[in-house]
């Protein structure tokens, strides 16, 4: 499982306050059914980090290294449709023989249809799939792999009937609500191009977010001060652009080195700002690097710093979540300074000439 070893996809969330007493048992109450029960119909529950099949949730099994470690798992019977259409196939094939008729009528397909499911189904081996969760119950936060929005609303939901908590999932409207007490709604609408109105532009502030730490990231010091230690930022491709429009909304560039591509340069020209990319902090000999969607405040296969000598499976687990803490916040800490440039109408509009010239001037290549 990801937060365990590999690559780690991560989405966050916030508590609006801490579990009560006596959460674990209610995580085993709403613990994964038994399979055998399994039939049409998709079943969720909790399982330990351990493993799928591990329904005995108690304070030991739930609690590794200190943290909550729990998956949200889906199970489910489905009949490929490779079959099911051979299968379907093959019995109008028998049905038209026997009644030597030239076709089977809409009706008959559908009552088939059925007869078929319910045969095949419970054949059909389980599949499961999970929504893996980590909290340190020393603060708010809740780290999951629920990267697309349907899994985060399906955790939202389940979270919401186990514990009677609703996590919010951390974006950047939350974020700059709750850190910097800044309602982004009250920015107005800023283009990155000195060829395009503030008008027409994404009001996004995850695209104003990446665009800006693009900049910084190219323009000034090489190393930046954070609580966290002074960190180098790279952006790198494939990069998506975005803006909305008559033309074209969304822009990829991938392959080769996008960030100096005359695709990248254009598309800043052309007002569009930049909505994903691979981001990495470099720290000393430390990196951490995986693919940053500024919208959802989401990031997909973040390598993660590894330590060289070799650690028992719950060391190496709690290593690797104190670097994912370490990652969220720097990027934390990023964006509370692009909130308060952001935020402050006269020091970003000093900024906005200095944009607007890194966009025009950049180095592009073809």
């Amino acid at each position: 499982m990801s937060f365990e070893s590999g690559t780690v996809s991560l989405r966050m969330f916030t508590l609006p306050r801490r579990f009560e007493e006596g959460v674990i048992e209610r995580f085993a109450d709403h613990s994964l059914p038994s399979l055998e029960s399994l039939g049409e119909d998709v079943i969720f529950g909790w399982v330990t980090g351990r493993h799928l099949f591990d329904r005995t949730i108690t304070e030991d099994t739930a609690y590794p290294s200190g943290y909550l470690r729990l998956t949200l798992v889906k199970a489910e019977r489905k009949i490929p449709s490779s079959l099911l259409k051979a299968e379907m196939k093959q019995e109008e094939l028998l049905r038209l023989e026997m009644k030597q008729a030239d076709y089977v009528s809409r009706k008959e397909r559908a009552e088939l249809r059925q007869e078929l499911v319910e045969r095949l189904l419970p054949q059909m081996p389980p599949q499961l799939n999970g929504i893996d969760l980590v909290h340190d119950p020393a603060d708010l936060f809740i780290y999951t792999d629920a990267i697309s929005e349907t899994q985060a609303d399906v955790f939202i939901m389940h979270m919401r009937h186990t514990t009677g908590i609703a996590p919010e999932p951390v974006s950047p409207e939350t974020l700059a609500r709750a850190r910097k007490r800044v309602d982004v709604r009250d920015w107005y609408p800023s283009s990155f191009s000195p060829k395009v109105d503030d008008t027409c532009v994404s009001e996004d502030p995850g695209h104003d977010f990446a665009t800006w730490l693009w900049y910084r990231s190219e323009t000034e010091e090489q190393y930046i001060k954070t609580r966290q230690g002074d960190i180098s930022v790279f952006i790198e491709g494939p990069l998506t652009f975005y803006m909305e429009g008559e033309g074209a909304h969304e822009s990829v560039i991938r392959k080769g080195n996008p960030t100096v591509s005359m695709e990248a340069q254009a598309s800043l020209m052309a007002g569009k700002k930049l909505a994903k990319c691979k981001i990495s902090f470099v720290r000393g000999e430390e990196v951490w690097s995986g693919n940053f969607d500024a919208s959802e405040f989401t990031i997909r296969t973040m390598r993660l710093p590894e330590d060289e000598e070799k650690l028992d499976p719950m060391s190496r687990f709690q290593g690797r979540v104190i670097k994912i803490d370490e990652f969220r916040e720097m990027l934390f800490e990023l964006y509370d300074a692009f909130v308060d440039v952001r935020s402050d109408k006269k020091a970003w509009s000093a900024l906005r000439p200095a944009l607007h010239a890194w966009v025009k001037n950049r180095k592009a290549v073809p």
